[in-house]
């Protein structure tokens, strides 16, 4: 268990209350090749597909699906036309929590071959799902490649492009909600979560920074990679844990971002016991080590206990909920 960081964050067998390191491996060990007998016969009865979560009976199972499995999200309007929407989330507002944003960027291709990623497209959600700040960005080199057939992008959607910086200032106003760079930095103070999927690459493209405690990453989540910790599309995401599928016209960047954000508030929404509320919101509680408790009086703890000792090698989600609760 040191060297395996097992803990109660883990996902967890529904029937048997084995602890898993993604939920690639709980769908294997309840549906897989070759499935776990008992496990497997309970879960095909009681069991969620999409949350994987074992309910009482048939009908709670029901009653759970027709919530769990959500419909693919259809924005109001015409999406190609820019959207800014964040001066309702000014300095002003005396309702402003820290919530989070979901983000997702659009690429078209720059370089002699087409083959650099340039974001020339950019859209921004919150929690509500409610669209903020959607705009085309002019990009610092020139497009040699727009990818019309997954970006449905042309030459002379760009005329309404505006320029990289000012779009790199609205989406920090945005995200630092009247919070300083240094608190930002330290703790986060009121500034907002950043959610999406390959945000080191969306924010690469961007050429920006934001403080690796306050993005949430569907790409980079150990529960929702694959069991060799590889990341899973958003695509292969969306359609296991969400139960719809996405891009059936292309790339759609409202589509994409809530998307994440409903995969990042179902994570967040996970209650996991056996962990006590942290001194600071962005910094998981740390358990007594292992290494601090004699091997006799580890030998007489049940698992249980040992799971509740043990430490997690990543930051879990369901942490963030004490965050919203103290706004």
């Amino acid at each position: 268990m040191r060297v395996s960081y097992h803990s109660v964050h883990q996902p967890r067998c529904g029937v048997c209350l084995k602890h898993f390191k993604s939920f690639e491996s709980l769908r294997e060990h309840l549906k897989g090749p070759l499935p776990k007998s008992n496990c497997s016969k309970i879960f095909s009865e009681r069991g969620c597909g999409l949350c994987l979560r074992v309910l009482d009976g048939p009908g709670s199972l029901s009653e759970h699906q027709n919530i769990c499995c959500l419909t693919a999200p259809v924005h109001q309007g015409n999406s190609l036309l820019p959207t800014d929407l964040s001066d309702c989330y000014g300095e002003d507002r005396s309702d402003r929590g820290h919530g989070a944003i979901a983000m997702d960027c659009v690429m078209a291709g720059g370089g002699s071959d087409g083959a650099l990623d340039i974001c020339v497209w950019i859209c921004l959600v919150d929690e509500d799902e409610k669209l903020i700040f959607s705009t085309f960005v002019q990009p610092q080199i020139p497009i040699t490649n727009y990818r019309h057939e997954v970006t449905g992008l042309k030459e002379e959607h760009m005329r309404h492009a505006i320029p990289l910086k000012n779009v790199q200032e609205k989406v920090l106003k945005i995200l630092l909600n009247g919070e300083s760079i240094e608190r930002l930095r330290f703790n986060g103070g009121k500034a907002r979560l950043l959610v999406g999927h390959d945000l080191e690459h969306d924010l690469d493209c961007l050429r920006m920074n934001y403080p690796d405690h306050m993005l949430r990453d569907t790409a980079r989540y150990h529960p929702l990679m694959k069991t060799n910790l590889v990341s899973h599309s958003l695509k292969y995401l969306t359609r296991a844990y969400l139960g719809y599928d996405i891009r059936q016209g292309g790339h759609n960047p409202y589509e994409n971002c809530v998307s994440v954000m409903r995969l990042y508030k179902r994570m967040r929404s996970l209650d996991h016991r056996g962990q006590v509320p942290s001194i600071a919101p962005h910094i998981q509680y740390v358990a007594p080590s292992l290494d601090s408790v004699s091997t006799k009086d580890l030998e007489k703890m049940t698992p249980h206990e040992l799971y509740e000792m043990s430490r997690s090698n990543f930051k879990c989600w369901c942490l963030d909920s004490r965050r919203v609760m103290l706004t």
